[in-house]
């Protein structure tokens, strides 16, 4: 079925203005409930290091917005801003950056760009999920933010430090030793 474009329109304007609310909170397992069906399904490949896949709200709720997002409050201070969209019947395609704290000191964001292609499934909410950014580039960042002193410690033990060892190891898969 086909939505009209003002309802698929209102339902990624919604999860933008809603970023802006988890960013105020620093609280994102909401959203699952408020934008996804129950049936919904949500991948992030992580770089091939950690693929998400998952297969219901429950279980978007528990690793994309939970795991992922809700890392307690180190990730105070970070936004995750929906820049632009597109809408092409009920498929949205949305590009965010994950943006750490502060800025540079030439005035620049600390950030990377991600790009999501999105369902829209009635009733305002979504269907389906599949988010890409370069994961690599979102850790060489997080340095660059422990250089400057922002990286919250809790952040780098419970997210930073383990994704590292899982690029790490994903990558030397197969190599035998020198």
């Amino acid at each position: 079925m086909n939505y009209p474009r003002e309802e698929v329109e209102a339902a990624i304007q919604g999860l933008q203005k809603a970023f802006v609310e988890c960013e105020r909170r620093n609280s994102w397992s909401w959203l699952a409930d408020e934008f996804y069906h129950e049936d919904a399904t949500y991948y992030c490949p992580y770089g091939g290091a950690m693929p998400v896949f998952a297969r219901n709200r429950e279980e978007i709720r528990k690793t994309h917005y939970g795991r992922d997002m809700d890392v307690g409050s180190g990730w105070a201070g970070w936004s995750f801003p929906i820049l632009h969209y597109a809408v092409n019947g009920n498929q949205i395609y949305s590009r965010w950056v994950n943006r750490g704290p502060g800025k540079r000191p030439d005035g620049s964001f600390y950030e990377t760009e991600g790009v999501s292609f999105i369902l829209y499934g009635g009733e305002g909410k979504f269907s389906s999920q599949y988010d890409l950014f370069d994961i690599g580039h979102q850790m060489k960042l997080c340095d660059e933010l422990k250089a400057a002193g922002m990286l919250d410690e809790s952040l780098e033990q419970e997210w930073v430090k383990p994704m590292k060892r899982r690029i790490i190891d994903s990558l030397t898969q197969g190599i035998p030793p020198a």
